[in-house]
């Protein structure tokens, strides 16, 4: 699903509860109309609704939206393609999840011992 090559233009991901639909913009390279039709298509992606209708995305939303995005924009799929690649393999999808959270705490202590250096 999620390989490194995929999505490696991409900010890393903050280490925060909860993200704006702007800032889960930014991270994942789409524009916030395209995460509120994405909602509809992918059962898979529900961020919470607060106040007003907010949305408040979790890690693990973000990483979703960039599989998505990898399956839509990279691998050529079709939305039905990607939903259906999606909801077939729940199994590597937890793997990949995993191997994505990984990577992404051994960026930033990367960055914390960098700093720790200095």
């Amino acid at each position: 699903m999620l390989e490194a090559g995929n999505n490696s233009e991409l900010p890393p991901i903050p280490s925060k509860r909860y993200f704006t639909i702007g800032e889960v913009s930014d991270l994942c390279g789409v524009k916030p109309h395209v995460l509120r039709y994405w909602e509809q298509e992918f059962p898979q992606l529900k961020p919470i609704k607060r106040r007003g209708n907010r949305r408040y995305y979790q890690r693990h939303d973000v990483i979703m939206i960039r599989q998505i995005r990898g399956l839509l924009y990279d691998q050529g799929f079709t939305i039905g393609g990607a939903r259906q690649q999606l909801s077939g393999d729940e199994a590597r999808d937890d793997s990949n999840q995993s191997q994505q959270i990984i990577k992404q705490m051994r960026s930033e202590l990367e960055e914390i011992l960098q700093v720790l250096k200095n």
